[in-house]
C-alpha cells in the first residue's frame, strides 16, 4: 500500500487548503519491478573528502547491477534548484531541506538516490532522515582529516577560504558537525574510492535493499 505522508514537526506549510494526493501505483509493485527498494544514500563530509568521486563510482556500479538510480550532487543542484542560495547557515539549511524533499519523492518512486552534500549541520541531516521511512535513509560519513582535504584541495577552495576570498567555508570559518551514528563510516584517506563503494554495496547486500532475484547480487541478512 502507498505509505501515508509524514509531516515533520519542524515543517511550516504556508499554503492553505491543500491535500496530499496518492497515486494508484503500489510502492511494493514498483520495488518488485525495479528489483530493489527505494532508498536515500546520503554521503556527508568535508569538501575534498571524496564524496563526489565515491558517489559517481557508486552510481556506475549500481547501474551495471540493473538498478534505477538518481545522482544528486551539491554543485550540480546549485546550478539550478538552489541557484538562489548562498552559503550562509540559513541558506545551507534551506538547500538541504530542498534536497531532502526531492530525495523523498525519488525514494517513493523506488529510486536509489545517491546524495552527495557537505551538509555540515547534524540537525539538517537528521531532519531528512525524519521525513523518510526509518530504513530509507543511509547516512555515509566520508571521514577525512581536514589537513588531508586541504592538501588535496582539487578546486583550490581551501586556499581561497584561508585567503579570505570565500566566507563561511566549512572547516575554515564554518563548522562541520560529524554524524553521531552513521550507518557507514568511510575513512577516505585510508581506502580507495573503489573500496569505499565496496563497503556501501556490502551494506546494500546485507540489508536487502536489492530484492531476492535481482541481477548481479545474492542477498542475505535482515533489513535494518
Amino acid at each position: 500500500m502507498n505509505k501515508k505522508k509524514k509531516l515533520d514537526i519542524n515543517d511550516k506549510i504556508t499554503s492553505q487548503h491543500i491535500t496530499w494526493h496518492y497515486g494508484k501505483v503500489d510502492e511494493d509493485a514498483i520495488h518488485k519491478r525495479n528489483g530493489h527498494l527505494g532508498v536515500v544514500i546520503w554521503l556527508t563530509g568535508l569538501s575534498a573528502a571524496g564524496k563526489s568521486t565515491i558517489a559517481v563510482e557508486l552510481e556506475y556500479r549500481l547501474f551495471n547491477l540493473g538498478c534505477q538510480t538518481a545522482l544528486l550532487d551539491g554543485d550540480n543542484l546549485r546550478h539550478g534548484l538552489s541557484s538562489d542560495l548562498g552559503f550562509s547557515e540559513e541558506d545551507r539549511r534551506e538547500n538541504i531541506r530542498r534536497i531532502g524533499e526531492i530525495s523523498k519523492l525519488f525514494c517513493r518512486a523506488g529510486i536509489i538516490v545517491i546524495a552527495s552534500f557537505i551538509s555540515p549541520y547534524r540537525n539538517d541531516r537528521d531532519r531528512v532522515r525524519s521525513i523518510l521511512e526509518r530504513n530509507d535513509f543511509v547516512e555515509v560519513f566520508v571521514d577525512c582529516p581536514l589537513d588531508v582535504c586541504m592538501e588535496r584541495d582539487p578546486k583550490g577552495l581551501y586556499k581561497k577560504a584561508q585567503a579570505g576570498e570565500i566566507k563561511n567555508f566549512t572547516g575554515i570559518d564554518a563548522p562541520y558537525e560529524k554524524p553521531l551514528q552513521p550507518e557507514i563510516v568511510i575513512k577516505s584517506d585510508l581506502v580507495t574510492p573503489s573500496q569505499s563503494v565496496d563497503a556501501i554495496l556490502k551494506f546494500i547486500k546485507e540489508n536487502n535493499i536489492l530484492l531476492s532475484g535481482s541481477p548481479g547480487m545474492s542477498l542475505g541478512g535482515p533489513r535494518i
